[in-house]
């Protein structure tokens, strides 16, 4: 067979070389060898002992010698490992980039959606905010002007804190004309929009709904987080059912859940307890 040959071969070989060694060595040389023929020298005796052990190793186990690849052939299917490895992260980053854009456009496309259903929302607002505006008469805007005259001999917070007083003892009546002045003095200022809140306060306790709607309806414009927003906003919801607007407190109840989540438990049952009478579904 073709590998026995070569052992036997590589046998005699590696035979003739270890006779002919001590000849080699016995012979007197006048001249020394030189660098390079004593490297190469060494790199004989080297293939020497390859061949011996590769004989060696036919002849011990009786299998195939398994010669091991050269060491370039070895870097270079590494790097053809390494190369394939990187293509398929640089795939699977691909597909996560794709996968990524996809749910940004979502967001965004949710986002302009939610943007578009409130400015819709508002318009609304605004639209019922002037159809339930009271018409104004010769005298009742005198009386206005003379409250707003009154009001204004005060700072804001004097006036606030007078109208505020009268509601704690039960003077509703002259607490709806302290609002009434504080809200046409001072509805631009910061006060303005609470001051709208406390205003429908009086406005429902006399059941003057369609006026009382539409202060709350001021007070809750933009939605504004503080602690008695919550309370406006469901307020303002009993106002439109009374009123026989149901579809309009439904939707007040809609932003009631999303923009005050954690309104206090009372409200949040006043609010369920309102859209079971609009009939919300």
């Amino acid at each position: 067979m073709p590998h026995r040959r070569l052992l036997s071969s590589a046998a005699a070989l590696v035979l003739v070389l270890a006779t002919a060694a001590p000849s080699i060595a016995q012979t007197p040389m006048d001249d020394p060898l030189d660098a390079r023929d004593a490297r190469r020298l060494d790199k004989m005796e080297k293939v020497v002992r390859e061949l011996r052990a590769i004989v060696y190793q036919g002849r011990d186990s009786g299998k195939p010698v398994v010669v091991q690849p050269a060491e370039t052939d070895f870097q270079i299917q590494e790097l053809t490992r390494r190369v394939n490895d990187l293509e398929q992260v640089i795939t699977r980053l691909n597909g996560q980039l794709e996968t990524t854009s996809h749910d940004l456009d979502e967001a965004r496309r949710a986002l302009q959606a939610s943007q578009a259903q409130e400015q819709s929302l508002t318009d609304r607002v605004t639209a019922l905010e002037q159809r339930l505006a009271p018409p104004a008469d010769d005298g009742g805007g005198e009386a206005d002007g003379g409250q707003a005259a009154a009001a204004t001999n005060a700072s804001p917070g004097e006036a606030f804190s007078e109208a505020r007083q009268l509601m704690l003892n039960g003077d509703y009546d002259a607490a709806e004309r302290a609002w009434s002045a504080f809200v046409h003095a001072y509805g631009d200022t910061d006060k303005g929009p609470e001051g709208q809140y406390w205003y429908g306060k009086t406005l429902s306790a006399r059941g003057a709904h369609a006026d009382a709607a539409t202060a709350y309806i001021g007070a809750v414009r933009g939605w504004p987080k503080t602690s008695w927003a919550p309370d406006a906003t469901v307020e303002l919801a009993r106002e439109l059912v009374a009123l026989k607007k149901g579809p309009q407190a439904c939707q007040a109840l809609d932003q009631f859940s999303k923009r005050y989540p954690k309104a206090p438990s009372n409200v949040r049952s006043r609010a369920a307890a309102t859209a079971a009478q609009a009939k919300c579904g």
